[in-house]
């Protein structure tokens, strides 16, 4: 009766922790810029249903080569937001804004910035007074 008991609660255990997995997974995956939906790009910090039309509707006419040709064709996307955008995980063309290959490194920065390092740029030696 015991080691019933026991398997059951392992068995609820492991079910949630691989629930936890796959949501923290999916909360934290890249999102490409030139292939992503309003819903999608809503996921990402700081962007809403107005910018995300703003950057379907320019994404009309191209897709956009780096950050920079973001920048310059959607209001509201400018050096600081951009930075914001791709710390929270948006890529252009696969990358982030500093030019790195978006994946497993980029996904553990974002998920280690927590919020309130996100006053200082995620730096958590830089002490509050």
């Amino acid at each position: 009766m015991f080691s019933k008991l026991i398997s059951k609660f392992v068995a609820s255990l492991a079910a949630v922790v691989v629930a936890f997995v796959a949501f923290t997974g999916a909360a934290w995956a890249a999102v490409e810029i030139n292939s992503a939906d309003a819903s999608s790009l809503e996921t990402v910090k700081g962007i809403g249903p107005a910018l995300s039309g703003k950057i379907l509707a320019a994404r009309k006419q191209g897709a956009y080569k780096d950050w920079s040709d973001l920048e310059t064709r959607v209001s509201g996307v400018g050096e600081k937001n951009a930075a914001g955008f791709s710390r929270a995980g948006l890529t252009v063309g696969g990358k982030s804004r500093d030019g790195a290959q978006a994946g497993a490194e980029a996904s553990q920065r974002v998920k280690t910035t927590s919020r309130k390092g996100a006053a200082d740029g995620g730096n958590p030696s830089v002490a509050k007074k």
